[in-house]
């Protein structure tokens, strides 16, 4: 009897390693499935649906959640043999407090006390998934269960972890390649050469913040006397205002030509600005119309910074002209300014980006300022007073910190 007992015990033992060996077999195809899936790049939901499959058939558990971070959200991917009424949105608190493996028998949360315990992934210590365990037999091996259960979890949660990073990679190698072609672009609606003699100069400082800016400057020789030129501030940055900078440019050449007087240039230029942006997008303007032959200015001013002209060592800002453009579809007023220059003087045109420069005390460079040292530095050619000018600001600045924004300035000198 004895012996029979002793063989009984043998051949259950025998039995109980060959599930066991079969189990481990079994784990280790699913491992390998898995791994493969991963390196033929399978998508998101397809790994979930492996993984669920392991969970349920492989380790035979009846009840499984997995919590993943998708956009910055946790939600529950995958689930069996519970209720999917889990509001993902409110999970994080929740979650964020399982620091670690640990049994849930005391947990009180109605949704994870159906659950006997908790898996945390963390990827360079942030927590990227939460898997949650239960329904457990008795005579379950449940360390050995949980151990391969959690190896296997993170390899799922790396390797969406690594998707996600891929695809955030490519979406920034994208971003950088448009902002790349948008450089390009706003370089070639830039003048790179600009007018100077020895009666009339034109000198600029061009310092986009992102490489792609809302700033933008330009001149246009109407004849041997007439001569425009204007600098504006496009709101937006990136691609989108230089988008809106290139069909700007397009319409400003092109109804400038038409030699209308500036009140009705402006109200087209208006108009044509509307259409585009629907009032979404709007700019400031300040545009010149100066004769070099009457030693006329015409200008408006489209909402911008008030140029300051420098004349016989009066300070005179141009504040004439209207609203900004693009915003209303038709523009309550326009006023033209209209000045007879002397036989020298400065026009200093600037963006909001040398005003909104700070010191480390927190200080602006202000339009006062600037109308000072326009003042005192009108005897200057135009590249020279720009030149002293930027490296004004720059001591004033302080610190080695970037400018908050965009930073133009353009500058007409006359000399007759």
């Amino acid at each position: 009897m004895s012996q029979f007992a002793d063989r009984n015990t043998e051949i259950l033992s025998t039995k109980k390693l060959e599930r066991e060996l079969n189990l481990k077999q079994l784990q280790i195809n699913s491992l390998l499935s898995i791994t493969q899936a991963i390196n033929d790049n399978v998508k998101a939901p397809e790994l979930f649906a492996m993984y669920k499959s392991f969970l349920t058939w492989e380790m035979e558990v009846k009840k499984m959640a997995l919590f993943i971070l998708t956009d910055g959200v946790w939600a529950c991917v995958t689930h069996q043999g519970v209720s999917g009424n889990y509001i993902p949105k409110s999970s994080s608190e929740k979650l964020l407090r399982f620091e670690k493996l640990q049994s849930l028998k005391e947990e009180k949360d109605p949704f994870f006390k159906e659950f006997d315990v908790v898996v945390p992934v963390k990827h360079k210590k942030e927590p990227i998934a939460f898997t949650f365990i239960g329904g457990f037999e008795e005579e379950d091996d449940m360390y050995s269960k949980i151990q391969f259960i959690t190896t296997i979890t993170n390899i799922i949660a790396v390797a969406i972890e690594n998707k996600r990073l891929f695809k955030r990679q490519l979406e920034q190698e994208r971003l950088k390649r448009e902002m790349e072609l948008a450089s390009e672009m706003q370089k070639m609606l830039i003048p790179k050469i600009l007018p100077k003699s020895e009666h009339f100069e034109l000198a600029s400082i061009y310092k986009p913040k992102l490489g792609v800016g809302g700033d933008y400057f330009d001149y246009i020789e109407l004849d041997d006397e007439n001569i425009v030129f204007c600098i504006a501030d496009i709101s937006g940055k990136g691609v989108a205002a230089a988008l809106l900078m290139a069909n700007f440019q397009a319409n400003f050449h092109t109804l400038i030509r038409k030699r209308d007087p500036l009140k009705t240039f402006i109200d087209e230029l208006n108009q044509s600005l509307y259409l585009i942006t629907g009032g979404d997008k709007f700019l400031t303007l300040f545009v010149a119309l100066f004769n070099r032959k009457t030693n006329h200015l015409s200008y408006v001013n489209a909402g911008h910074n008030p140029p300051v002209l420098i004349m016989e060592k009066e300070i005179i800002p141009l504040t004439e002209g209207c609203a900004i453009l693009g915003g209303l579809q038709k523009l309550p007023f326009i006023e033209v300014g209209e000045v007879d220059l002397a036989n020298e003087c400065l026009i200093c045109t600037y963006t909001d980006g040398l005003t909104d420069t700070k010191n480390d005390a927190e200080e602006y460079y202000t339009q006062e300022m600037l109308y000072a040292f326009a003042q005192k530095h009108a005897h200057l050619d135009a590249e020279k007073f720009n030149q002293q000018l930027f490296e004004t600001v720059d001591r004033f600045k302080e610190s080695t910190e970037d400018y908050p924004d965009d930073l133009t300035i353009l500058t007409c000198k006359i000399s007759n």
